[in-house]
């Protein structure tokens, strides 16, 4: 991502909705798991620590992150939220079968190798272990972010489950989210297309009140996906394990 993208997240992490939500839906997936707070965690693609700061408050005390970007790693020391190592998901830096749970939170978008990057996540899995993987979804949808987070692709679901099971991993869980902002954030992308705004990122785009607003939107959607799972969303999430 662009530096500066890093310094905006790392300002905003903590209350905004995008990174409160998806907390509370990581949370929830991860309470599922029934994982001891011993449990070696890996966070894959950390960015300024807003995984770091959900699984430390979930109790866990094996969490390391990891990044490609420097400035990432010192948002993250910086907030008190390490350990983070540098490293790429194409050529992860651990050896085969060393953690319980590893998180891939919106990472392999941004890799050319997307395959590659996959069957390195597996690798480093335990064999009972659990893969949570979220990525963007639906092309309709590129906008700023996707540009300035220097995204490849945006995923259907039915093409990256075809992807997991290449790289030997069996999707137990999938669904799409933020559905109930689907069409908004549509239209807003269009819209920023042709109206001169001048914003690097999406985050900016922000106020106390709309924050409040999209946050119980928000909250109400990662409640409901789960159960709902609806045939669209801005993002697609898959809880997978090794074959």
């Amino acid at each position: 991502m662009d530096i500066g993208i890093y310094a905006t997240e790392a300002a905003i992490e903590r209350d905004h909705w995008w990174f409160a939500g998806r907390r509370l839906l990581l949370s929830q997936i991860i309470g599922e798991f029934s994982l001891p707070p011993g449990s070696s965690i890996l966070d894959v693609g950390t960015g300024t620590g807003s995984n770091l700061r959900m699984l430390r408050e979930l109790g866990f005390d094996r969490v390391l992150g990891l990044d490609r970007s420097r400035e990432a790693a010192r948002f993250c020391a910086d907030k008190g939220l390490g350990p983070v190592e540098l490293g790429d998901v194409q050529a992860l830096p651990f050896p085969d079968r060393h953690f319980d749970l590893v998180l891939a939170t919106d990472i392999i978008e941004h890799v050319d190798d997307d395959l590659l990057a996959l069957r390195e996540l597996r690798r480093v899995l335990k064999p009972r272990g659990h893969l949570l993987l979220t990525v963007p979804a639906f092309e309709l949808l590129w906008g700023l972010q996707d540009e300035v987070g220097h995204h490849k692709r945006r995923y259907r679901l039915s093409d990256l489950l075809e992807r997991i099971g290449d790289a030997r991993l069996s999707p137990e869980r999938h669904f799409y989210f933020n559905y109930l902002l689907f069409l908004p954030i549509l239209v807003l992308r269009r819209l920023m297309r042709v109206l001169p705004l001048r914003v690097a990122s999406e985050g900016e785009i922000n106020a106390p009140w709309l924050n409040r607003i999209l946050s119980r939107l928000f909250r109400l959607d990662v409640r409901t996906a789960p159960l709902v799972r609806p045939p669209f969303g801005v993002s697609a999430l898959v809880v997978a394990t090794p074959v």
